[in-house]
């Protein structure tokens, strides 16, 4: 990538610490909170790292047959969730290294896994399937098949849990697996966001298109314009930015008054390929992407979704995901190549350079 050397972290991104995992790092997260980085990969291994360090401080090989797919992070931050393709999700205990509890949930891949707001129940999907339990491992409802694989699942809150696949998105009582609301989309749906307060449904389409109902009204809205399917999605935690991939831009829409129906995104351009990850800076007007270039690009966005790159890196491998520490003082990144990088995030001191001229856009159509 032009002007962006892989190791030489620029900006807001200090030098923090790198690791290597035994295969490609598929999905991570903060616990204790953020003295801990956890990482599972695709051979199936689950790793810890000092967050401070990145000294190793435990793990252990191929624990699920056929590789890691998705890490969840218990609230409190002691105990955190795996699920993988040998159609199990383990409880770990984040200190000791230990699996506390080992659930059977199907004979599919188990493709997602998250904990409630509260930390009182966790969701998994299974194929068309997606069971929830409580926070000892033990099942509470398990529900119907839905039409076609459970692409998405998400917590409204702790008492609602959200599920997309083709055709659409599902709510459900957590605690007794009742179908409160049905949103209906003749397409299949990809990804899925919610806003913080539950109220927006947002989903990523087949058809390269972005999809979103406002559960109060029922009105239903779609931004087109996408060259790939929008796969990655982000809101931040006030719920008024929207970031979205589809495309080597990052673009931003702005819920702010009547938007965004009718109103231009914000589109930010770095990447030179594909957007792979999106994430929100905790409590900051901060959005971190990666990309399958290799690039990790920090933004200071606005309200209005508009904005610029104040640090960036090229991990030299396509990125899988992005976590911000708890406090927003650290971003941590995991690649194709089985890397754990780790930065220390400062202060902005001035924009990054584009690398390459702009590129297209992304249009609204409501």
């Amino acid at each position: 990538m032009p002007d962006l050397d892989a190791g030489s972290p620029m900006g807001v991104l200090g030098r923090g610490w790198s690791a290597m995992v035994g295969d490609y790092a598929m999905a991570g997260g903060w616990s204790q909170g953020g003295e801990s980085l956890v990482v599972g990969d695709a051979e199936g291994g689950v790793y810890a790292f000092d967050g401070e360090s990145g000294a190793a401080t435990w793990g252990q090989r191929g624990v699920h047959d056929g590789g890691v797919l998705s890490v969840a992070v218990h609230p409190e931050g002691s105990v955190f969730a795996t699920a993988g393709q040998d159609g199990r999700v383990l409880l770990w205990n984040a200190v000791e290294g230990q699996v506390t509890r080992a659930i059977d949930v199907g004979s599919g891949w188990v493709d997602k896994v998250t904990w409630s707001q509260d930390g009182q129940r966790l969701a998994a999907s299974c194929s068309r399937q997606v069971c929830v339990y409580d926070v000892d491992g033990a099942e509470v409802w398990r529900s119907d098949d839905h039409p076609s694989t459970v692409s998405a699942i998400a917590w409204s809150g702790p008492e609602e849990l959200a599920t997309a696949c083709y055709g659409r998105v599902s709510f459900f009582v957590a605690a007794t697996g009742e179908t409160r609301q049905k949103l209906e989309w003749q397409g299949s749906l990809v990804s899925m966001v919610l806003s913080p307060d539950g109220g927006i449904v947002v989903c990523g389409s087949q058809d390269n298109s972005v999809h979103f109902w406002r559960r109060s009204s029922g009105e239903d809205s779609e931004m087109f314009g996408y060259p790939a399917k929008p796969s990655a999605l982000a809101f931040d935690d006030t719920g008024t930015l929207l970031a979205t991939g589809g495309s080597d831009a990052v673009t931003v829409w702005s819920f702010r008054r009547k938007g965004p129906e009718g109103t231009r995104p914000g589109v930010l351009k770095f990447h030179v390929l594909p957007i792979t990850t999106l994430a929100f800076a905790p409590g900051a007007m901060r959005l971190a992407s990666g990309g399958r270039d290799g690039a990790v690009v920090v933004w200071s966005v606005q309200r209005n979704g508009k904005g610029g790159p104040v640090g960036a890196e090229d991990l030299g491998a396509s990125v899988a995901g992005l976590y911000w520490r708890p406090d927003g003082s650290g971003l941590a990144a995991l690649d194709a190549r089985g890397g754990v990088t780790v930065w220390k995030v400062g202060q902005a001191k001035g924009r990054i350079r584009r690398p390459l001229p702009e590129q297209g856009a992304s249009e609204e159509s409501g």
